[in-house]
């Protein structure tokens, strides 16, 4: 019997000492992988900057004011390459500023092919940084195997423009498409309980049509139209071509794409689209003929190690008592109570805020707003702390960026200058409310909601409940107030009355040109102008620019900055999604005005949103 047993101790004890190698190795490969990783963040940043070489400028994601935090292993699942999924607008406008004056930077090598989408205004913005660049009389280079409309925009700036023989440059024109529910809703049973103030806010004609009523037609022609005079009157502009040009090849690519054989490329080079077309190799070759070269190929340092060099110097520089002018971002929907970088939680903005106050060197406060709005009562929270940090005698200007409509107005009424850039959409000053019930779903289904109460209201919030005459009363009757509230806040910030600013309300929404010849912005300008404007309301002209952010744990900052080498690492083994990429976009673009319905969150079931502000 005792055989038996210390036979069967030692088996498992035998067991035991592979289990522990194994989980020593598995910590030694999570060691390994993390130092990896560790490794590649930084291998960009120690890259030497050559002594006469191109910056490789290759915005890669989506164009924004913010990085998104992320989830890690959901970023990881959802990108398509290592590559990051956004671009901050603001590293390659200070990239190209700090070149302009750079005797190191010969050229500016654009690469177009990684960038997949970002606003007319930030396009608009980087375009500023790109022509002070050419003012040095530095060449620029644009090489892309395609260009969609915004890939060109910026391309279009560009000394020479090179096209891949098998490429093509999509100019299709401006749109704007919505999704209709009213028919499944209908068949769903579903009852939208619909409260709105303007007969312009559209954001919950979704729900109640199966089309455009004529004022959301007219208003979003209005507005796709003059950005789309902005877009070709630039371009025309840039490449030297002829009033007219882009509409008439856009009008008739069909027949001039017919003649052409089907050869996009050659159209758009005997267009004056582009100046050369070569494949990859061939690009390659003529680079290295006309950059400096360096070890047999042509020279060149990448926008992110170059940022680096540039942040290290400053670092260096930068008089640590300087006054500050700090830049606080306002990024994405406005929620209600503390959010994650990417959208804009009332409580996170206003702790940032606070703290503002409570540094004696900050002078005044860039608040940069790129909202299409959100919850009425998260966005009051974020204006009744940039009250109290005026009253601090601390001036705030705001800065515009693609848009800051409805919820993002109203923030920025409390400032004490605005700025936007000419193709920001901002207005949208109205109001609505939007409360779904199930009860006749429910019963289809065989589920029947039955009980009491002490009051005609007291299951206002039951959704399996049928909503009451008294129920919507009080709904109404609350989206009316904030509205009159809005009006207030516009008015008393534009020296203006209620009634006046009521004829430009009502939902309408305006570029930045228009809102400033209406009187609902100061002037136009970048975020560099607002900056400036910030601090000659402050009185300094010495001082450094401090940009604020939420606080994050050091787990969370660690991610945000390692999430883009996992997701290189999952992409490999082919645990991304199974839906192509393509269909993903095209259901996150049917499914878009649900989001009110799922992604904001209002107390009071009351929203400043904007559902025009095109992504």
């Amino acid at each position: 019997m005792s055989e038996k047993i210390g036979f069967i101790r030692r088996f498992f004890r035998f067991i035991g000492k592979v289990v522990n190698v194994i989980r020593h190795l598995i910590s030694l490969l999570f060691v390994v992988f993390f130092i990896i990783i560790i490794g590649g963040m930084f291998a960009d940043d120690i890259q030497p900057i050559p002594d006469k070489g191109a910056l490789y400028l290759a915005p890669s994601g989506v164009l924004v004011d913010q990085r998104s935090y992320i989830d890690p292993l959901a970023q990881a699942l959802s990108q398509s390459d290592h590559r990051d999924a956004e671009t901050l607008v603001r590293d390659i406008v200070d990239a190209l500023d700090y070149a302009q004056y750079d005797a190191r930077i010969t050229h500016i090598l654009l690469d177009t092919n990684y960038l997949t989408g970002g606003g007319i205004a930030k396009l608009e913005e980087i375009s500023g940084a790109l022509q002070r660049f050419k003012q040095s009389g530095k060449e620029i280079i644009a090489i892309g195997d395609n260009f969609s409309q915004q890939q060109y925009f910026l391309a279009a700036h560009a000394d020479e423009i090179i096209l891949n023989p098998m490429g093509r440059i999509m100019l299709t024109g401006f749109g704007s498409y919505t999704s209709y529910y009213k028919e499944a809703l209908d068949k769903l049973k579903v009852n939208m309980h619909i409260f709105r103030v303007g007969k312009y806010k559209s954001a919950v004609e979704p729900y109640i049509a199966n089309g455009m009523s004529d004022e959301a037609r007219a208003d979003r022609r209005e507005l796709i139209d003059s950005l789309w005079k902005f877009y070709t009157s630039q371009v025309e502009h840039l490449r030297g071509l002829p009033t007219g040009a882009i509409d008439d090849l856009v009008n008739n690519m069909h027949s001039r794409l017919a003649a052409a054989n089907g050869d996009i490329a050659a159209l758009a080079l005997d267009r004056g689209l582009v100046d050369r077309v070569a494949t990859r190799s061939e690009t390659h070759s003529y680079l290295q003929q006309v950059l400096p070269t360096s070890n047999g190929d042509f020279a060149s340092i990448s926008m992110p190690a170059y940022l680096n060099h540039i942040k290290l110097g400053n670092l260096n520089a930068v008089d640590k008592s300087k006054p500050k002018v700090a830049v606080v971002v306002a990024s994405g929907a406005i929620l209600d109570g503390n959010q994650p970088e990417g959208t804009v939680g009332g409580d996170t903005v206003a702790n940032i805020f606070k703290e503002i106050q409570d540094d004696e060197q900050v002078r005044a406060v860039v608040l940069r707003v790129d909202s299409p709005g959100g919850s009425a009562f998260a966005s009051d929270v974020i204006r009744d702390a940039i009250a109290a940090t005026r009253k601090n005698n601390i001036p705030v200007v705001v800065s515009m960026g693609s848009y800051a409509a409805s919820g993002g107005y109203w923030i920025a009424t409390e400032s004490d200058q605005v700025l936007a850039m000419s193709t920001s959409i901002t207005g949208s000053i109205g109001v609505f409310g939007v409360i779904p019930t199930f009860e006749d779903s429910l019963q289809a289904l065989g589920i029947h909601s039955d009980g009491v109460g002490t009051s005609a209201i007291s299951g206002m919030l039951q959704l399996d409940q049928p909503m009451t005459p008294e129920t919507e009363i009080i709904i109404q009757s609350g989206v009316e107030n904030v509205y009159t509230r809005f009006l207030t806040l516009v008015a008393n910030s534009r020296n203006s009355t209620p009634s006046d600013i009521h004829k430009i309300a009502q939902g309408r929404v305006w570029t930045g040109e228009k809102a400033l010849q209406l009187g609902l912005v100061d002037e136009l300008g970048d975020l560099n102008d607002a900056i400036k404007s910030a601090a000659t309301l402050a009185g300094i002209s010495d001082y450094k620019v401090d940009y604020r952010r939420k606080k994050l744990s050091f787990v969370e900052q660690v991610m945000m900055e390692i999430n883009g080498n996992i997701g290189a690492a999952i992409n490999a083994s082919g645990l991304n999604s199974w839906l192509p990429k393509s269909l993903q976009r095209e259901v996150a673009r049917v499914l878009k005005p649900l989001e009110i319905l799922d992604g904001l969150t209002d107390p009071g079931g009351i929203y400043l949103y904007c559902d025009s502000c095109p992504d």
